[in-house]
Order: C-alpha cells, then sequence, then structure tokens
C-alpha cells in the first residue's frame, strides 16, 4: 500500500555500479584482461566523434595487452572497490539502500573464457562481497555482462560473432548460479544489450576491423547473445526457483522535433528500433518489421535449429532499463545535433543539458516507463539513472544541489507514473559512488553521491567522502520518497 506521497513499501532503493568501473585490481587474485581493460582515456570528444570514438582495432589491443601499466587504461584501476568494498558497503547502508546493482567480471572468474573450472579466488572474493551485502541487509541486483567479457574472447573468435561463446557463457552465468544463487534473488543478463549496434567491441567483443561485413556480425553476435540468454534464463529457473532474471535496455526516448510528418516517422522508427531488443527477451520473437529490415538490407543471421522455439520458450521475468536524457529527431539534415549516451541526436530546444551535453527530460522518464509497461506489462526497474557533472570541493564540503535537483525531478516522474499504474519494483542510481566512465573514461564526470579523491591521471588518495546529495538520498529512501515533496513542485 501506499499513500500519495510514499513509494511502494517493498520498493527497492538503491544504486549500481559496474565491476569494470570500480573494481580496479586488473592484475589481481588470477583475472585475465577483459575488454574494458584496453579501454583508452578519452576526454572531451567532439560531437562529431561521439559515437565513432569507442573503437577500437586489432593494433589497439595488441598493444594494449603488451603494457602493463594502467596509466593509459583507467578501468584497470576503476576506484579500488576491490580492495575497498567493505567501506563502501558501509556508505550505502548508511544511506540505506535496499538494493545495490553490481556486476561480476567473467574474466575475474575465466581469465580467458575457456577454462572449464572457474578461478576460486574469484569466487571467494565474490562470495565475501555477497556475505557482507546479506549482513547489511542489501539486495545484490547482479549483471552477468556488463562490458567486461574477456579480452582473449574478443582476440580468438571476435567475440560473440562465434556460436561457441555462447557455450562459455553459459558455463559463467551457471557458475555464478551455483555458487551465488544463495545470495542474489535479481539477476541480469546482457547489460544495454542493445549497445551492441553503438559500440560492438565493449558490448560484444566485435573488433570492427577484422569484420568484412560488420553490420551482418553484429546482428549475428546479437543473435547469440538473445540465444544465451534465454538459456541461463532456463538454467536459473531450474536452479534457483525465487530467483528472477530480467532485460537491460537502454531506454533511448526519441520525439520528433516538429509535428512534421517526416519527422514523426523518424522519431518512430528509432523508437521502434530501440524496442527491438525488449522486445526478443520479453515477448521472445523477433518482431516483423526488424526481420524485414534486415532482409532489405541484405542481413541472414545464421540460426540454429530450436534457437527460435528457446527465445519463445524461456523469456525474462522483467525487464530493466538505463534512462538519462532524450532527443528528437528530425528530416532537417542542419539540425543541431547533441551527445547522449552514447549516441547523437537532435537537441531538444526545451530541455536543459548536463556540463557534458546529456538533456535532462524528467518528463521523458515518465513516458517511458508508461510506454514500456503499457507495451511489455512486467515488473519495470531503472537500474541507472543519473548525471554526469563537474564536482568542486568548497571547505572540504561538495554542495552538489544541481544534483538533488535532477533526481528530485526524476523521482516525481516516477511516482506520477507509479500512481497512474506502472508496477515499478525498484530504482538504482548511476552512480551511487564517484566511478571512471564508460564512454570516456575519466574520473571528473562525476555521478555519486559519494566523492572519491581521484583525477582522470589516477592521481590522489582514493579516499571517500560524502556530498549534499548523500544526505539527501538517505532522507529519501528513510522516508520511502515522502520527503521527496519538501524539494519543490
Amino acid at each position: 500500500m501506499t499513500n500519495k506521497t510514499t513509494f511502494p513499501n517493498d520498493f527497492l532503493w538503491g544504486g549500481a555500479v559496474a565491476a569494470n568501473q570500480v573494481e580496479g585490481a586488473w592484475n589481481v587474485g588470477g583475472k585475465g584482461l577483459s575488454v574494458a581493460d584496453v579501454a583508452t582515456y578519452k576526454p572531451n570528444v567532439d560531437n562529431k566523434d561521439y559515437v565513432a570514438h569507442m573503437g577500437v582495432t586489432t593494433e589497439s589491443i595488441r598493444e594494449a595487452i603488451s603494457e602493463y601499466s594502467d596509466a593509459m587504461y583507467p578501468k584497470r584501476r576503476g576506484i579500488d572497490m576491490y580492495h575497498r568494498y567493505k567501506d563502501d558497503l558501509d556508505l550505502f547502508a548508511e544511506m540505506g539502500f535496499k538494493a545495490l546493482r553490481i556486476s561480476i567480471a567473467w574474466s575475474r572468474l575465466y581469465p580467458t573464457g575457456e577454462e572449464k573450472e572457474p578461478n576460486q579466488e574469484a569466487i571467494d572474493f565474490y562470495l565475501d562481497v555477497f556475505k557482507e551485502m546479506k549482513r547489511l541487509k542489501i539486495e545484490p541486483i547482479v549483471t552477468l555482462s556488463h562490458y567486461e567479457m574477456p579480452l582473449a574472447l574478443s582476440v580468438k573468435y571476435n567475440g560473440w560473432v562465434s556460436r561457441s561463446v555462447i557455450d562459455d557463457f553459459v558455463r559463467f552465468s551457471n557458475t555464478c548460479f551455483d555458487n551465488f544463487g544463495e545470495y542474489v534473488k535479481y539477476w541480469l543478463t546482457f547489460n544495454e544489450v542493445d549497445s551492441i549496434f553503438r559500440h560492438p567491441f565493449t558490448t560484444a567483443g566485435v573488433v570492427p576491423d577484422k569484420s568484412d561485413q560488420l553490420e551482418q556480425d553484429i546482428y549475428q553476435a546479437l543473435h547469440h547473445q538473445f540465444v544465451a540468454s534465454a538459456i541461463v534464463t532456463k538454467d536459473l529457473h531450474n536452479k534457483v526457483s525465487d530467483a528472477q532474471i530480467g532485460a537491460m535496455l537502454t531506454k533511448l526516448m526519441t520525439y520528433p522535433l516538429t509535428s512534421r510528418p517526416e519527422d514523426v516517422e523518424l522519431a518512430l522508427k528509432k523508437n521502434l528500433d530501440n524496442h527491438f531488443y525488449a522486445d526478443v527477451q520479453v515477448r521472445g520473437e523477433y518482431p516483423a518489421l526488424i526481420l524485414n529490415k534486415m532482409k532489405r538490407q541484405g542481413i541472414t543471421i545464421d540460426m540454429v535449429e530450436g534457437d527460435l522455439e528457446i527465445l519463445k520458450a524461456h523469456t525474462v521475468d522483467f525487464l530493466s532499463f538505463s534512462y538519462y536524457m532524450s532527443m528528437c529527431e528530425s528530416a532537417d539534415v542542419n539540425a543541431e545535433r547533441t551527445p547522449g549516451n552514447t549516441v547523437l541526436g537532435v537537441k531538444n530546444p526545451y530541455l536543459p543539458a548536463t556540463d557534458w551535453g546529456w538533456q535532462i527530460d524528467p518528463k521523458g522518464l515518465k513516458i517511458s516507463l508508461i510506454e514500456l509497461y503499457d507495451r511489455y506489462n512486467v515488473p519495470l526497474m531503472i537500474v541507472e539513472n543519473g548525471m554526469g557533472a563537474y564536482d568542486e570541493i568548497e571547505d572540504g564540503q561538495i554542495h552538489d544541489q544541481y544534483r538533488v535537483d535532477y533526481f528530485t525531478a526524476h523521482f516525481k516522474a516516477m511516482k506520477e507514473a507509479i500512481d497512474e499504474g506502472v508496477n515499478l519494483i525498484g530504482y538504482t542510481s548511476w552512480a551511487p559512488i564517484d566511478l571512471v566512465s564508460a564512454g570516456t573514461s575519466q574520473m571528473s564526470k562525476r555521478y555519486g553521491f559519494i566523492y572519491v579523491d581521484a583525477d582522470d591521471e589516477g592521481k590522489g588518495t582514493y579516499n571517500r567522502m560524502r556530498k549534499d546529495s548523500f544526505y539527501w538520498y538517505k532522507d529519501i529512501i528513510a522516508t520511502n520518497g515522502e520527503s521527496l515533496y519538501q524539494y519543490g513542485e
């Protein structure tokens, strides 16, 4: 039951991080290199290069493998959560977290991805993490693959282009279920599975210069991920009866710039393309329009007998998504474009933007919630939402009212959607603590309620400090949203 100003009693308030952006310890405890460990520092890329900048080459990978320092590769050091996780979990518990979304570094359990037995030191590490979370009464939400597949699988097979990687992922996932299933009720398969078209290497280990037909290979790799998701969904349901598993989508809300029919059509097609991935994992089948689009483009997916049947039989239990911004679309080739979450879109003249140009649109979150719930009729979970900003320390404190304002508006939009009938079961902010940015590998692009004393070059004490927003979010959780309505209308 809820009243006018509170969220559902069992609502999962919390935060979200990814192993490759926080753990560090890239060469500790038997861990192998992941695709994230070869991501270089790329600050302030121009808009025209915003999507292309995340690409890698065979040569850049070769150089990264031979480099044993973390100077050029910030995700190798992260924020040292591998050694500091107990202190960080204490801070999350102090905020009152009901849930924490984390990921398990695949290459920590299986350094090359092809070992037949897992690395026991890695299992012991994650068991300690989950036991600590249980002690603190923080519910884990665990992503199996969050931009950190073993680099060896990319180098050897061009990542998920090879069907053999399905078996490697299923083995890894079942190791996680067998060892951590006692502690984890909520699982996610692939983080932002749709991002494979925006950055194929980060998402699926696909190296563009190794592909003669890149788009064909991307569709093939995506199909293999869909099949793998269905298989591990089946396996989890068989192994842990009370566990749930979800898909994870980048929610890219696109509006027509004007009421011109050409703008409306372009926006519609952008949104339908964004739904494609959830359609497969929630509904269990490829949308007819996508199949027709692939046919027109000459894309042919190599499917094995039984693939379509397993997709249909083993759909996910809930849909999770990230939401950061919205964009417009226009038939006007001269329309001004602006960056978002590794995408470019037409700038909306009615919206403000973050320091990195991402348009701030809480109403778009409400629209997205209504749209997704109406389309899929499964429980929803927001597992990433937040704003990257420059933070300044003043007299030993960080006064980040801009962050409070951002979350206030988005939380009110969530509550409005819930009041209109949307089944939203949880929210985990991206990110509760400053971390290495996924796209640019910056530390100066700060998301957290907790400040980490490290700069873009990795210099600093790595000490943690509570920002003003830390205490604000603590109050929101403690009152289950009721205090939200003390912060303006």
